[in-house]
């Protein structure tokens, strides 16, 4: 069950460590009931691989540009002030652009708290091992394609 609750910069939980980038837990499944959030900050050039999951997600460009690839459509700048809305199941990834950047980010549902949790655990920042990540996104409900040679 949900509750009323208030995060203070004084409240916040350290940031994850994920590679080349930080998430913030703003909120997880457990305190909303049912959504999380996350500040996601990351260096230029940072970012996921093309993944999917089944929950939606958001991203809010607070600082800088991301270049985002969903599906069929690749390379949209986002810049700050722009929402970009993935719907579960799409095939998507991002890179955060010159000089790094900032956005918010929110999920429909639970999911991707744990899995952060667990990267930041279980895989080195600077020097990932990338069968341990896969394996690890695997069993958080990702899938990452891996391309063709």
């Amino acid at each position: 069950m949900s509750h009323s609750f208030v995060v203070s910069p004084d409240r916040l939980a350290p940031p994850l460590k994920m590679v080349g980038e930080k998430v913030t837990v703003l909120a997880s499944a457990e305190q909303t009931g049912s959504y999380e959030i996350f500040r996601q900050t990351g260096q230029e050039g940072a970012g996921p691989p093309p993944h999917s999951h089944p929950w939606d997600e958001a991203f809010y460009v607070i600082d800088g540009h991301v270049l985002f690839g969903v599906d069929d459509q690749q390379d949209v700048i986002a810049e700050a002030g722009t929402l970009v809305h993935i719907a579960g199941g799409s095939t998507h990834w991002f890179r955060f652009g010159p000089g790094g950047g900032g956005m918010l980010s929110m999920t429909s549902r639970a999911g991707a708290a744990a899995f952060f949790t667990q990267v930041d655990r279980e895989v080195s920042p600077t020097n990932p091992d990338l069968g341990a990540l896969v394996g690890i996104a695997i069993a958080h409900g990702l899938d990452v394609p891996i391309p063709a040679a």
